[in-house]
């Protein structure tokens, strides 16, 4: 697609695509996410998903209706006009919010549950893992995302990087 060419909004099967330009994405009341398709198509509730958000954040949004159902999907986010863009910034952030690791504390597995005490970027922070093999993203040799039980995500960018005594308690469930 040439530079002068609008992006398109890729549409489920029978839709037809709307320019991404043409999608506005709002909060109307205070928290649910509201979507205008060029102020003709409106739909009340709205959930935006990112297909990779790991390996490609920022593209390939899917925006869903209240069903579940998808109504477009977006290739990159810079494709949206800019309050909409700052609108799907806002929600992609707060869908997922991921605190940075900084040190393990304290680590107890029992029976499969991981009991954690860690300090992250956002301050000491105690969260459950239910099952480490399910939950523990490997990003690459050194970077882990864990998921607890409640599906907050804590990152460990280099578990190389955290002080002996944390690294320590890591490997032994690791």
């Amino acid at each position: 697609m040439s530079n002068s060419e609008p992006a398109q909004a890729q549409t489920p099967a029978g839709g037809t695509p709307a320019a991404a330009s043409a999608l506005h994405l709002f909060y109307s009341p205070p928290g649910t996410l509201r979507l205008t398709v060029d102020n003709a198509y409106s739909y009340p509730v709205v959930k935006l998903y990112q297909a990779a958000p790991l390996s490609a954040p920022g593209r390939y949004l899917s925006l869903l209706n209240g069903k579940g159902d998808e109504i477009a999907l977006v290739g990159r986010i810079e494709d949206l006009g800019d309050d909409t863009r700052a609108v799907a910034e806002e929600d992609l952030q707060r869908r997922y919010l991921t605190a940075t690791v900084r040190a393990v504390t304290a680590l107890r597995n029992e029976f499969g549950v991981t009991y954690w005490n860690v300090v992250t970027d956002r301050g000491a922070r105690d969260f459950v893992v239910q099952n480490l093999s399910e939950s523990a993203v490997w990003v690459s040799d050194r970077h882990i995302l864990l998921i607890d039980v409640d599906g907050n995500r804590f990152d460990i960018p280099d578990r190389t990087a955290l002080d002996s005594d944390s690294r320590a308690r890591l490997d032994s469930v690791l």
